[in-house]
């Protein structure tokens, strides 16, 4: 069984499939983690984020073992890989990976932005998580303050407003729900009646026989 779970930043999109995988038993890939990499290794090393040759270089031999999370997770290093994985090289480079692993024997479960339209057409089972804007901002705005950033809630949504339309308006692979997915709106949910929500989803599609 796949699953493909794509959708929006901070809208509950990466809990839900971590929590997913663990319900259903499937290896887990976030596949943001790889752009996010890609980027913070071009930061570190003056790679220019329009710099298509070098960066595709990085992403061909990138270890993921090599960073550590709060360098993924911070907010420099999601406007970075927004950049970066708007370049066809780079998002080539990382296709295998993620193919691979999508197609591993025994099922996968994969989330980002481009998994049930490019990555994994073939998914048994797809879903789109998204959010309101404002309330995606209040929880990345907590999030990064968490952290020590002294962004504002408006700066925030700003960034996030740009984040989408780069991505949903990229020429290869934009981010977007594929025709065949199942929205989840987390506006007005929790965590857990989100991911309550999802497991539903999931169980619907194997009691009509999608999925094997």
């Amino acid at each position: 069984m796949i699953i493909a779970i794509d959708g929006t930043t901070a809208s509950g999109k990466g809990t839900i499939a971590t929590r997913l995988a663990g319900y259903f038993g499937l290896p887990h890939m976030d596949t943001g983690r790889l752009y996010r990499a890609v980027a913070v290794s071009a930061l570190k090393h003056g790679v220019s984020l329009d710099a298509a040759g070098p960066l595709s270089d990085l992403a061909r031999t990138l270890d993921l073992n090599d960073f550590i999370e709060h360098e993924l997770r911070s907010a420099e290093a999601g406007r970075a890989a927004s950049v970066v994985a708007a370049i066809p090289s780079v998002r080539q480079a990382l296709f295998e990976l993620q193919r691979a692993f999508a197609t591993r024997a025994g099922g996968a479960l994969l989330d980002g932005r481009d998994i049930g339209t490019v990555i994994a057409p073939d998914a048994d089972v797809k879903l789109w998580v998204d959010a309101d804007v404002r309330e995606r901002g209040a929880r990345r705005w907590k999030e990064l303050v968490s952290q020590g950033a002294t962004f504002t809630l408006d700066e925030v949504i700003q960034q996030l407003k740009t984040r989408d339309a780069r991505d949903q308006g990229r020429s290869d692979a934009p981010a977007q729900m594929a025709s065949d997915a199942i929205l989840i709106d987390t506006t007005d949910l929790t965590i857990d009646a989100a991911v309550e929500k999802a497991v539903a989803a999931v169980e619907a599609a194997l009691a009509r026989g999608k999925t094997a």
